[in-house]
């Protein structure tokens, strides 16, 4: 009888590995762990305004192939070493995809790329990309996207989004109210900023909401607020928003809601027109308004991959292509290591002149 009324549209379920479990067997080494706390303090100081440098959050669209990741991760790793009196490098690891309508759901959805959403093999695959990172010295960053998911990982990450299409969530906002981590909020996808500003107020104030503990169980959780959010131009509405005048408006729209001065700048999306070999124009505007005196654009992002542009998923996996994204299109690592040495190079001028 049961039946006729519930989960009729439920074809099947199981139980999946609890996050005590899955970090029983991935734990966190006192290495990743300082890394992560390293990397969060200083974020915590450039948003405070303590450090004065920038931080920029790049790497793929979305992580497909752990292989590929790591070799990026290397590459980053010796590129932030070079910059990091200016620069904080914090690098990009998507786990999860939000679709318009439908697509590939990311590495912990559908690791095989294949429709078979093994989730509990994606969740191993993105703890242990995590936490290889973390020791390699590498800070992460995310998008919060699934409500239970951060119980698995949350503590391998620095920084973390709220997407576009999730940051008018009430849920997204509660779980950005109770993270650990400086957390970002993009304007909509109508370039509209208004649901960012909410946001922002919304998780700064302590929440109490329904999720899962350590051991899987469904619990009530009591938030203190999150004083670290700040809000991601992303462009949108067919029409880019990182431009001298739009960031003037952010300010003050920032300043008349009470709201610290604290802006990044997606060079992708909506700021690219989705083009991503515009991404370096708004990333150079970006650190023009910064050589300029600009002091409330704190970071950027940039989707880079070790290779250009962007790859169907094919039916035969064998054909994929290396390093290439197979979500959103990016930058090559070439052209990734150029941009951000000259803008490293324009900072360091305009600290001799300040200095001077």
């Amino acid at each position: 009888m049961h039946d006729r009324i519930a989960d009729i549209r439920i074809d099947n379920s199981h139980i999946l590995i609890t996050p005590k479990e899955l970090k029983t067997k991935l734990p966190l080494t006192e290495k990743a762990e300082k890394t992560v706390l390293r990397f969060r303090k200083e974020l915590e100081n450039i948003l405070d305004g303590i450090d004065n440098r920038k931080f920029i959050v790049v790497g793929p669209c979305s992580i497909h192939d752990v292989a590929a990741a790591e070799e990026y991760a290397g590459k980053l790793k010796n590129l932030a070493d070079k910059v990091q009196d200016k620069l904080l490098l914090i690098m990009r690891v998507y786990f999860e995809k939000p679709r318009t309508t439908v697509g590939w759901k990311g590495l912990i959805n559908d690791p095989d790329m294949d429709d078979s959403f093994h989730i509990e093999k994606g969740l191993h695959l993105a703890r242990s990309l995590s936490l290889k990172l973390a020791e390699m010295g590498i800070p992460a960053a995310t998008e919060a996207l699934d409500p239970i998911v951060p119980q698995y990982i949350s503590e391998l990450m620095s920084w973390a989004a709220i997407g576009a299409r999730t940051t008018e969530s009430q849920t997204h906002r509660e779980i950005a109210s109770g993270l650990s981590m400086p957390v970002g909020f993009k304007n909509g996808t109508d370039g509209g900023i208004q649901v960012a500003l909410n946001a922002l107020h919304a998780a700064s104030t302590p929440h109490n909401f329904l999720g899962i503990d350590q051991r899987g169980r469904v619990s009530v959780f009591k938030t203190k607020g999150n004083a670290y959010g700040h809000i991601i131009l992303r462009g949108g509405g067919g029409k880019p928003n990182y431009e001298i005048a739009h960031v003037k408006k952010v300010e003050e729209k920032l300043k008349e809601a009470g709201l610290p001065p604290r802006i990044v700048i997606d060079c992708s999306h909506g700021n690219s027109n989705k083009n991503y070999k515009l991404q370096t124009v708004a990333f150079n505007d970006a650190i023009a308004q910064i050589v300029e005196g600009n002091t409330s654009i704190l970071g950027m992002m940039l989707e880079s991959h070790l290779y250009e542009g962007h790859q169907s998923i094919p039916c035969d996996l064998s054909k994929l292509k290396y390093g290439i994204s197979v979500t959103d299109q990016c930058i090559g690592w070439a052209e990734t290591e150029e941009v951000i040495l000259a803008a490293y190079e324009k900072l360091s001028k305009e600290a001799i002149a300040v200095g001077g």
